[in-house]
């Protein structure tokens, strides 16, 4: 079936309503969740064939994560999917007033090669939830990932209600080439541009999950054993390859020596003296990213790791200190396991270094001074962050996750991923056993001009 008929079908099923009941939205909910635990030793296998993750961390990276936002999805539909009453303006009496949030129709899902199950299935899952059709595309840079994608969702599901299509860049153009009612993107700045360039053409709303370079910054205050501990953890999870990851440090000038000291013993600490070796340690995902990222190591600033493996495409955690703004690892998003370290004198000098440069996805602070972390939770600009943790934000259905500016538009993960694939409707119901007659000419101003003042204000 080539695309063009694939979006097709999916245009008459979503027709027939079929797709509207909650209890339908449910029931494959569920389908998707027992599968997605019926084919966790294949996914395990996939992750590991296309990123060399371990089992442990895909399935606390990966299959967990999707699990929890397919479970929430299915205790909130129901709730979510109800007409919500609102307050009636007395100048509508007599009337009910509601918010309704109805399915865009047929949409298509784009996701990315880092974390190809969790980036597929969980922006699926939302659209089941809201009532949708839809047409998958995974990356072609996880090909065992895709593939068992394609067999678990054609096993699931008819392609007029759901399909995966695989492919590179030849079906990438083809699908954007076609009428989506809503398009969901994960992925680089320079793809999510084209996207939106397409989706322009039709009018076709979208939301852009991109990326950035997301700062960690680390004060005099900082408990910062702890952050040394977490920084590490969420740096070099995935090889670095995150977009939420922490891309670089800025971090007081008085504490940076001690904290590159922690971090480098954090390293060795979960890592081991010989990283390559650590059989829970990834890839980078191909040898033009491997290439790409060992052009960013400096080696005359290089404080810790720097050794690769051409065979295995990986790169040890390495820590860069003596960084600064010029240096060729601060021009781009790292997205691999090289840490820079840039140092501050004070911190107020931060918002308007930080104010310059295009909005990250993500921003961390370690800091114990509580009305700074309050103050800069206010002015910074960013998709979403943490205090004294970094990553774990995304990691939850209570909180919408997403970019601002140049790091994306919109926002999904529970209740707001349902919002995102849905269109709220606004509905008046007015009343047929009266009818004010103030609304009508000819206006009678000296009988209603008053009433009218008093029922507008």
């Amino acid at each position: 079936m080539n695309i063009l008929e694939i979006v097709e079908r999916q245009r008459r099923f979503f027709r027939t309503g079929a797709t509207l009941p909650v209890s339908f939205r449910l029931a494959m909910l569920k389908k998707l969740r027992d599968a997605v635990d019926r084919y966790e030793e294949e996914i395990g296998a996939a992750l590991a064939a296309d990123l060399g993750k371990s089992g442990y961390e895909s399935f606390m990276c990966e299959t967990g994560l999707v699990q929890g936002e397919i479970s929430w999805m299915l205790r909130h539909t129901g709730r979510l999917a109800k007409e919500h009453t609102v307050p009636t303006p007395l100048a509508q009496f007599a009337a009910r007033s509601f918010r309704k949030f109805s399915p865009y129709g047929n949409v298509l899902i784009m996701s990315p090669w880092n974390y190809p199950l969790l980036l597929t299935l969980d922006p699926l899952a939302d659209a089941i939830a809201a009532g949708n059709t839809a047409v998958v595309k995974p990356s072609a840079y996880a090909p065992a990932t895709s593939a068992l994608l394609a067999k678990m969702v054609g096993e699931l599901f008819p392609p007029e209600y759901v399909a995966v299509v695989t492919g590179g860049r030849e079906e990438n153009a083809a699908l954007l080439e076609e009428k989506f009612d809503f398009i969901f993107f994960t992925g680089s700045q320079s793809v999510g541009r084209e996207v939106l360039r397409h989706a322009a053409e039709h009018l076709t709303p979208t939301a852009l999950e991109l990326g950035g370079k997301s700062p960690c910054i680390v004060d005099e205050t900082a408990k910062l054993a702890l952050a040394a501990r977490r920084i590490v953890f969420g740096k070099y999870l995935n090889c670095g390859q995150t977009c939420v990851a922490p891309d670089y440090i800025l971090c007081h000038r008085d504490v940076k020596d001690r904290l590159v000291e922690l971090i480098c013993k954090e390293v060795r600490r979960q890592y081991g003296e010989e990283p390559l070796q650590n059989p829970d340690y990834g890839r980078i995902v191909n040898e033009k990213h491997f290439n790409r990222l060992l052009g960013l190591i400096d080696p005359a600033k290089t404080v810790l790791g720097g050794q690769s493996s051409p065979d295995t495409l990986q790169i040890a955690p390495t820590v860069l200190d003596g960084v600064t703004e010029s240096d060729p690892v601060m021009g781009e998003e790292i997205f691999g396991p090289i840490l820079p370290v840039l140092t501050f004198d004070r911190f107020e000098e931060l918002y308007d270094r930080l104010s310059g440069g295009p909005k990250p996805l993500a921003l961390y602070l370690f800091s114990q001074n509580r009305p700074r972390v309050k103050e800069a939770a206010a002015r910074f600009q960013f998709g979403g962050g943490c205090v004294n943790d970094v990553v774990i934000h995304l990691a939850t259905s209570a909180m919408g996750f997403g970019g601002v500016g140049e790091s994306g538009m919109g926002a999904y993960h529970g209740r707001a991923g349902f919002e995102a694939f849905s269109h709220c409707k606004s509905v008046v119901d007015k009343k047929t056993w009266m009818d004010l007659p103030m609304r009508y000419q000819p206006y009678r101003k000296k009988l209603y001009g008053g009433l009218l003042h008093m029922f507008l204000r």
